[in-house]
């Protein structure tokens, strides 16, 4: 049973930092206690534990422009998150957890600036059929947390722009995203900021949980183990280099000819390569594939990797330019 709610408000917005505060404030939440953990993220797309990063989003694109990929803890589809969003975390012992009445923090939030929002689908918070928040739960060794996101003001812009790969010819096992119709809470009512939703979600807990609401006690961070957690989310085998085996083809018609560049991956490796094209310059294609075994599935190194083998070749300038483009095109 919750007999205390402590609230924490995150004072960053590095996308890392936030994801270790979640996971330190999970493993270490007091029995009978309720933290509310309230953060954004700059410029990011955040990704269930199962799902292929390369499928869900424009990752080059995406951190081209500035932007983070994140893999979080739990399960879950594909968010955006920039400064218009305001992420939630009810972390709690698994025992205290009931999502009907987590739930009801932010539809009485909500209903605090005069929306009739409702649970939908999988436990996401709607109002007239858009949704506004979805949300997602982790629980482990007795630990466990429920957060989401609320879209108070987001760019739907880039929302869209960076989590709708083109992925035609990209196979794989990993978990898929659910889109939906969202909106933002701000088109809805004006007075909803960033900052006024704060206040409403930690007056409605206080009110649904029936007990006041008080900071959390950052002494109980360990700077260092958060540091050390930190470091895990952004580390390139977290992100990338889970195990979700996938193949992928990319491939365009030039002026010279038509290329294909075939890769097997797994952990954000590539196993295996082939590179076949019509082009005249037979030989500067030949037995090509192996030689990107071992690369980082990424379009800088897999350019790279093929405009160094094609320069050794004394390939045209034309087709090292166009392949490089391919890639940085369909990555």
């Amino acid at each position: 049973m919750i007999r205390k709610l402590s609230i924490w408000v995150s004072r960053t917005t590095d996308p890392y930092a936030n994801l270790a505060a979640e996971e330190f404030l999970t493993f270490h939440v007091q029995p009978d206690e309720c933290i509310l953990f309230l953060w954004q993220n700059a410029h990011s797309v955040v990704i269930g534990r199962n799902q292929n990063c390369w499928k869900e989003c424009r990752v080059t694109e995406l951190e081209r422009d500035g932007g983070h990929l994140v893999r979080r803890l739990s399960g879950g589809g594909a968010v955006y998150h920039d400064l218009g969003n305001l992420n939630f975390t009810f972390c709690m012992k698994k025992e205290d957890s009931n999502v009907i009445r987590q739930m009801l923090v932010i539809l009485r939030a909500a209903a605090s600036f005069g929306l009739n929002a409702q649970m939908t689908g999988r436990n996401d918070a709607a109002v007239g059929g858009l949704k506004f928040s979805g949300n997602a739960f982790y629980d482990s060794h007795g630990c466990y947390y429920h957060h989401g996101t609320l879209l108070i003001n987001v760019d739907v812009t880039s929302m869209s722009r960076y989590l709708n790969p083109s992925r035609e010819k990209l196979a794989s096992r990993g978990v898929d995203s659910v889109r939906s119709r969202v909106v933002n809470l701000s088109a809805l009512c004006p007075e909803i900021t960033v900052e006024t939703m704060k206040e409403a979600m930690i007056c409605s807990a206080s009110e649904v949980y029936g007990i006041p609401a008080g900071p959390f006690d950052e002494k109980r961070f360990d700077l260092e183990e958060l540091e050390h957690m930190r470091e895990r989310f952004d580390s390139f085998s977290w992100k990338y280099g889970q195990k979700i085996p996938f193949t992928n083809r990319i491939g365009a018609r030039f002026d010279w000819g038509e290329a294909e560049l075939q890769l097997k991956v797994n952990r954000g490796i590539v196993e295996e390569a082939l590179l076949s094209s019509d082009s005249m310059e037979a030989a500067c294609f030949q037995d090509i594939g192996p030689q990107f075994t071992g690369c980082r599935y990424e379009a800088e190194a897999l350019a790279h990797t093929l405009d160094d083998i094609l320069n050794k070749r004394n390939a045209p300038e034309t087709i090292r330019h166009d392949l490089r483009c391919m890639i940085f095109e369909h990555l």
